[in-house]
């Protein structure tokens, strides 16, 4: 008995002076591994029932926990009918093109019965962001959250919170996308807008069949929580508040902020925000609702989708009171809200805004209509950059330009649109068609870029979330009408401007960026709204070489889907 408990106490002192270790002892990056089966599964929403494509049988999928420096390793394996490409979205993937995602930019895709292992370094990241999908509608339901932690013995530049959750923002339809999709492009219609907004997969309390499954958090009075909330609708920007309850923005896109204090948020598609949110009403339960911004004469899903913050010890039966939402055309609070958030710009996070512009880009966005001898309405809806429809090659891009194919892209995308007007004017219904090609701009390594983005009355203004792959950009200005440089360039903020990876280019609007060029490959850049990248609204950027191996596109893996 004496030699068991004489055994037992080494075994344990053993395990607590490991443990103490492995505290105290300096983090080295690591390798995080994960295994992605895409598969069909069936769900139910709002009293429907039908097959989805998932990863491992989620919806949503699962989350990706890394720390700024590690390695990850996601095999993806496809056993879908559909093909397949996952996109990291916001991830720099610096010199590493091969693991960004997008169907034929970067890779070929996945094909049915095949696996391809995205292997790509986390560096110089923190924060939420988010993988999806990156061909056909597929990631309607094919979407993740990304958590970067900061290094080991690195805080965050904020209170450090009690807990955190996922908000994860989406779409639901109860047919099936991919059909509604095809036939929408068979009549040269738009495809119907959604049944539902979800959170977390659930469209919440106020729709038939999903009461008992609306996503429920609890809270503790007193304590400070971190939300990180995803937009991974499909074509929508939400308005998201808490009745009862502030919250205080922190990071955009895995970008610190200076922290902002507001009733209400407004998020684009593609782009991430986190907030903390203190527990300091009277106990109760609180709805948490989004639902669309839209001041555009095109449809939307109007509806709202809830969740519940319950605080501890209060029973379901008490009914949720509702935030105040503004109402879905208040642009004044969008602009205002997006105006006010700013990059928090300190020694250890600094804004690298670049001063001094190499490359000055022009780049008019907006819709069309072009001719359609089989669509049902004679024509087919079509969107454009600089009057210029991209089409979709059937290789990817990084491989030709890195293999020197001939013939598959050009490389003379203007810099400006073709003929100058009055771009936000009265519609402009005389002349709607598009031209078509694959042609993309190219930049030296470490260029400095300024990229406007001015929003068209070609048939009707809209709003676009604008997502740029491999980069960050700083959004120096924005506003509503055409860009003027004369007055508008004075205005622009160079200090602290927010940093993103997807900016919201107003109704009508403009918005000016600014970055470094410095990740060597093809990036491609579009609307995040599913319905205008379908229709064409995209284009790549092409990043040259710099002078050395390390300011080069890396070599491609040796699983690389074959096209």
């Amino acid at each position: 008995m004496a030699m068991k408990l004489d055994s037992f106490l080494r075994s344990f002192f053993l395990c607590f002076f490991c443990f103490v270790w492995f505290l105290t002892f300096p983090a080295e990056a690591a390798v995080k591994k994960y295994h992605f089966d895409i598969k069909v599964k069936h769900v139910s929403r709002l009293c429907h029932a039908k097959p989805i494509v998932t990863v491992n049988g989620r919806f949503p999928g699962p989350t990706v926990y890394a720390r700024e420096g590690d390695r990850v390793l996601v095999k993806v394996i496809n056993h879908a009918r559909y093909n397949m490409s996952i996109h990291w979205h916001g991830l720099k993937q610096f010199r590493n093109g091969w693991a960004d995602g997008p169907a034929y930019i970067t890779q070929c895709p996945i094909k049915t019965g095949n696996s391809y292992t995205y292997d790509f370094n986390v560096t110089g990241q923190r924060g939420t962001l988010w993988w999806h999908a990156h061909i056909l509608w597929l990631r309607a339901t094919v979407y993740g959250a990304i958590v970067i932690l900061p290094k080991e013995g690195t805080v965050f530049p904020f209170p450090r919170p009690h807990r955190e959750k996922l908000i994860i923002l989406g779409e639901w339809w109860n047919s099936d996308i991919e059909t509604l999709v095809k036939q929408a492009n068979k009549s040269g219609l738009p495809p119907p807008v959604s049944d539902a907004h979800t959170i977390n997969g659930k469209p919440g309390q106020l729709f038939p069949c999903s009461a008992k499954s609306t996503f429920a958090m609890e809270v503790e009075a007193g304590k400070t929580y971190m939300l990180r909330i995803i937009n991974a609708a499909m074509n929508d920007q939400l308005f998201f508040a808490i009745s009862g309850h502030k919250m205080t923005v922190v990071e955009i896109d895995a970008s610190y902020t200076k922290p902002l204090t507001t009733r209400v948020i407004l998020i684009a598609s593609g782009q991430t925000t986190n907030v903390l949110v203190k527990a300091d009403q009277p106990p109760s339960r609180y709805f948490m609702a989004a639902r669309p911004f839209n001041d555009a004469p095109v449809p939307v899903d109007k509806k709202t989708v809830t969740a519940i913050l319950k605080y501890k010890g209060i029973p379901n039966t008490v009914p949720p009171s509702m935030p105040k939402l503004p109402a879905p055309n208040n642009s004044h609070v969008a602009l205002s809200y997006n105006k006010r958030l700013k990059s928090l710009n300190t020694p250890q996070f600094p804004a690298k805004v670049p001063l001094k512009v190499d490359v000055h880009l022009f780049y008019t966005i907006g819709l069309g209509a072009n001719p359609c001898s089989t669509c049902q309405i004679g024509k087919r809806y079509a969107a454009s950059v600089n009057n210029i429809t991209f089409v979709m090659p059937k290789v990817g891009l990084l491989q030709a330009y890195y293999f020197n194919t001939k013939g598959i892209f050009r490389t003379d995308f203007p810099d400006r649109p073709p003929v100058p007007f009055n771009y936000t004017g009265v519609p402009v219904t005389a002349n709607q068609s598009t031209s078509l090609g694959t042609r993309l701009r190219k930049v030296a390594f470490n260029s400095t870029i300024e990229l406007i983005l001015q929003d068209t009355n070609l048939l009707a203004v809209d709003s676009h979330p604008f997502h740029l792959h491999g980069f960050n950009f700083f959004i120096v200005g924005s506003g509503v009408g055409n860009f003027d440089p004369s007055k508008d360039t004075a205005t622009f903020n160079l200090v602290d401007p927010p940093e993103r990876n997807t900016v919201e280019v107003p109704t009508g609007g403009w918005a000016a960026t600014r970055f470094r060029a410095d990740n060597p490959g093809v990036w491609f850049m579009h609307c995040h709204q599913e319905m205008h990248l379908m229709w064409g609204l995209k284009t790549a950027l092409l990043v040259e070489n710099g002078k050395s191996p390390e300011e080069s596109i890396l070599p491609p893996p040796k699983d690389l889907p074959p096209c």
